[in-house]
């Protein structure tokens, strides 16, 4: 059987794998002429994404292979280590291309009943088109955010190149922008914190150009959610092609090793033990974690508010240049006020790493605290879980912006928060007042916003099944692939 080569470029940050690494799954289970290869790349630091990866070849079909990248030599290395963090993805992608280059001539020569499909390459790694050009191969872009933010990515890209405006003149402002994806106005302050800055905005409209440059582009969402915003990504006429194929989930990640199966075990014993609907779960992501002062506000609100409680407490990193994630804490008295979990042991469970999907998934789960990033975003509405938003940094205060006031399906704690990597801007510190108030309103089962999140999450699981709008939009990205080895 002739099959259809196809080559994943993924970004080596977690999200990003897991999520390349489930939507090359869907694609070879829904057709067995499909193969994938998924390059692994490797930051020149530890970004500890080497358990996850492991994992996921164990959870992998056959007919998807992990090739890893070599290492870059030593002098690569410490050139790249010694460049600005803005700087530095961008040249460790370019570093990537001839390894890249080398290892697709690799696979095209032993595959004896594979042809070339095209690459499927990361939102972040763009500048992969010109190695899918250089073996005349389509190239697809794999965008892991929704369709609102790649909207607003483009409409970065026309202000400039059609009105020679730059977004990062209006920081510190308090005008509302009118972004064709959204249907409400877009206050500036929930922008992106990279695109506030003439680097940062520089970088984002670069990467908008070569998005353009795709075939098409794949997004992890659904038509359901964001049929405004896709709409508006079709009515402008140097959009590639976009397919909704979301959503895009990894349910399955966690329990790498034995003592975070343990953990999970701990986890989910304890949640069988409440209610039902009456715990509130924060968690701010792989990167999310606070510094003492926050971390006290927070343990105040969770007291105030008497709600039952699961929180994912990390420890920030202190390698903030090299960008490392937060780790585990081995006794969480250091961090937290005197006494606070002897005072809440009964209502309330703090933890480290969390089996986030298996948590939202248990029906004692009411509600989500959550930094707003896309995947946790597709997970809680999967779950059907109600949403308080917490932005830190990325595309999250944007997120938090549509969940808030375009999907109505979340409540705010703060929107406009930022505690970003990349601007090392001071960050506030919210009060356990603003804090409780948002628990308190997540909770509040009278609200609309479960009943509009339940009618969401329909929406969404119907979305993959046969006949259903992402089931049919990953079948005519299919087809043509398909065609193309006949």
């Amino acid at each position: 059987m002739m099959r259809a080569e196809l080559i994943f470029i993924p970004s080596p940050g977690v999200g990003h794998l897991a999520s390349a690494v489930e939507f090359a799954k869907l694609l070879a289970g829904r057709d067995e002429r499909i193969s994938v290869s998924i390059l692994i790349m490797k930051f020149p630091f530890d970004f500890n994404t080497g358990p996850l990866v492991q994992n996921l070849k164990k959870e992998a079909p056959e007919r998807i292979a992990f090739v890893d990248i070599p290492d870059l030599d030593e002098t690569t290395r410490i050139e790249l280590m010694s460049l600005p963090r803005m700087s530095f993805f961008t040249s460790f992608i370019e570093s990537q291309r001839p390894l890249v280059r080398d290892i697709v001539t690799t696979i095209l020569k032993r595959s004896e009943s594979g042809k070339l499909g095209g690459f499927v390459i990361d939102m972040f790694c763009a500048s992969m088109i010109d190695v899918a050009n250089e073996f005349n191969a389509p190239a697809y872009v794999f965008f892991t955010s929704g369709a609102a933010f790649l909207s607003l990515k483009f409409y970065i890209q026309n202000l400039k190149d059609k009105q020679s405006k730059e977004i990062s003149d209006y920081k510190d402002s308090d005008a509302d922008l009118s972004v064709p994806g959204f249907i409400n106005p877009v206050p500036v302050k929930v922008l992106p914190s990279v695109m506030l800055t003439k680097e940062g905005s520089a970088f984002v409209i670069g990467v908008a150009r070569r998005l353009r440059e795709a075939k098409a582009i794949l997004v992890n969402t659904v038509w359901e959610m964001e049929a405004y915003a896709i709409k508006a990504l079709a009515d402008d006429e140097n959009t590639p092609l976009i397919h909704h194929v979301g959503p895009i989930i990894n349910f399955t990640t966690g329990g790498v090793t034995t003592d975070k199966k343990k953990s999970e075990e701990d986890i989910v014993s304890w949640l069988d033990s409440q209610p039902p609907l009456s715990v509130v779960y924060l968690c701010f992501g792989s990167m999310g974690s606070f510094d003492r002062e926050q971390v006290t506000e927070i343990a105040q609100a969770l007291e105030l508010s008497g709600q039952c409680f699961l929180w994912s407490l990390r420890r920030p990193s202190q390698e903030k240049e090299k960008m490392k994630p937060p780790t585990d804490y081995e006794d969480y008295n250091e961090v937290l006020p005197e006494g606070f979990l002897e005072r809440t042991s009964r209502i309330g469970k703090v933890i480290g790493w969390a089996p986030q999907v298996t948590i939202l998934s248990h029906p004692s789960v009411g509600g989500f605290v959550s930094h707003c990033g896309w995947n946790s975003t597709l997970e809680s509405i999967w779950c059907g879980v109600p949403m308080a938003t917490w932005p830190l940094s990325a595309e999250q205060q944007i997120n938090a912006f549509q969940l808030v006031k375009e999907l109505r399906i979340a409540v705010e704690i703060k929107m406009d928060y930022r505690k970003d990597h990349f601007t090392n801007e001071p960050t506030e510190v919210l009060t356990a007042h603003v804090i409780e108030r948002g628990i308190r309103c997540v909770m509040d089962g009278k609200t609309e916003i479960r009943s509009r999140m339940k009618e969401m999450k329909d929406k969404c699981r119907e979305a993959t099944v046969k006949a259903g709008t992402s089931y049919t939009s990953l079948g005519q990205f299919i087809e043509p692939i398909i065609d193309n080895i006949r």
